[in-house]
């Protein structure tokens, strides 16, 4: 935080139950920066998204824009002022806007290993139902996105910043995918969440879908989505219904009603999967 190119910046840190030297290191830098610039709240430990959701729904954090942050990531020090731009200037008064865009992937010492891919297609609520684009490290949103999230409250979203993407673009919002990447992405093997572009990691996501995992998710995002419902635009609240009842339907009518939906992903591959998991009803 201390390299940001932005200054008038405020840290706050949720300790979501660490075992480690997590808060001797709070403390130091709370002394170093001043318990102005750094503050500390004790998270719900329910997991990662459940502890940035308790931040992220804080009535008490009030600022002009915000930024999700993990601890294993290195943020250059233009990342904030990019972001912060770009929404002041495409974004009007009172819309939803969230920032997002790539990473950049490297080892335990950050020398780097590779990007985080490059998507193209439209950031729409028909993507954002059955895809993830933008790590929460990379993302920053307005006042108005965060106080949508306040008024919906904790949901048992499987992922925050996948959650953010399907909330901003539900509601009418827009998300935005910078393909220049201002993050660090540390690899390691405590990393809750990595890089999806090596092979090692495309044979887990096909477990996790073959396992039930993906459809888990599913379910949970749309059980948020449902208890969002009063925030979403009718066209959005229709396509959510159609993959409801798509979900429990036959081969066929799977098949049918997927290409109602339109939903897709970002990549040829993604599309394919997306395919497979219909026909094989995992989705």
């Amino acid at each position: 935080m201390q390299t940001q190119t932005v200054t008038n910046w405020c840290l706050y840190v949720s300790d979501d139950g660490s075992t480690d030297h997590t808060l001797e290191i709070i403390k130091h830098y709370q002394v170093l920066w001043g318990s102005d610039k750094l503050l500390f709240k004790h998270g719900p430990q329910k997991g990662f998204a459940q502890n940035f959701l308790g931040l992220a729904c804080d009535t008490n954090i009030k600022a002009d824009f915000y930024a999700f942050c993990d601890q294993d990531d290195v943020w250059l020090p233009e990342k904030l002022s990019v972001a912060i731009e770009h929404i002041a200037c495409e974004s009007s008064n009172g819309q939803l806007y969230a920032y997002g865009g790539r990473t950049t992937y490297t080892d335990e010492n950050l020398k780097p290993v590779g990007l985080s891919p490059l998507f193209v297609f439209p950031r729409t609520f028909r993507n954002a139902l059955i895809q993830s684009i933008a790590g929460g490290n990379t993302m920053v949103f307005n006042e108005a996105t965060k106080t949508l999230l306040e008024k919906v409250g904790l949901v048992p979203t499987p992922s925050h910043d996948w959650w953010l993407y399907q909330l901003v673009t539900g509601a009418g919002g827009v998300m935005y995918y910078d393909h220049q990447s201002y993050i660090l992405y540390r690899q390691h093997d405590r990393s809750l969440v990595g890089s999806n572009t090596s092979l090692k990691s495309l044979l887990i996501r096909l477990r996790m879908l073959m396992n039930g995992r993906f459809k888990d998710w599913t379910d949970k995002n749309i059980q948020s989505l449902n208890m969002a419902i009063n925030f979403l635009k009718p066209e959005h609240i229709e396509t959510l219904k159609l993959l409801e009842k798509m979900r429990n339907a036959n081969l066929i009518d799977r098949l049918r009603l997927m290409q109602v939906c339109g939903l897709y992903r970002q990549t040829k591959r993604g599309t394919f999967s997306l395919a497979i998991a219909s026909i094989l009803g995992k989705i």
